[in-house]
This record gives C-alpha cells, structure tokens and sequence, in this order.
C-alpha cells in the first residue's frame, strides 16, 4: 500500500494530534506511519485490520505446518528415517539410558 505524505506524522505531532489521526485511520481505512528522529517508528492501523492481519499469520503457520506434515509423511512412506542417535542430536537432547 502506498502511503501519502499526510500519512506520515512525526511523533511528536501525532502526540497533539492522537484522537484525529485515529480516526482518519477507522474512517478512511488509512494507515498512519509515526516517525522518530526522522525514521518509521510504529504505526496506526484499525483495530479491524491488526485482527485480520493476525488471522493471516496463523493461517500461514497452519499451512506451513501442514507442508511440513505431508513433507513428513512422504518420507516416512518412502522409507526415509533417521536413527534415534541422530534425531536426539538434532534435537540437542543427552538420550536417557
């Protein structure tokens, strides 16, 4: 998403200016960056949006997980395994005997 230049506010304005920019941000569907010293420090997104982007990342998980499932099961159905000498190292655990 491109941003505007009115969508990028100093710190130090935004401070004076919090309630506005808010709701420019749930009104508009705009996202303000905050800059300190010149650079991106945090930014304001709708509530409505974090959540979203939120649902997506563990959506994201899920399926890599899932990859790594099937991955998993490939191998073990063509006969691919390591030994357990090998899968505690990995693991970095001391096997109990």
């Amino acid at each position: 998403m491109a941003f505007r230049t009115s969508d990028v506010v100093p710190i130090s304005d935004a401070r004076a200016r919090l309630t506005e920019l808010a709701e420019d941000v749930v009104r508009f569907g705009t996202e303000k960056v905050l800059t300190k010293n010149g650079s991106s420090y945090v930014a304001l997104i709708d509530a409505r949006r974090l959540d979203y982007h939120h649902a997506l990342e563990a959506e994201h998980l899920n399926l890599v997980l899932a990859e790594d499932a099937v991955t998993g099961l490939k191998q073990a159905l063509s006969g691919q395994f390591v030994s357990d000498a090998e899968l505690d190292e990995a693991l970095g655990v001391t096997p109990v005997r």
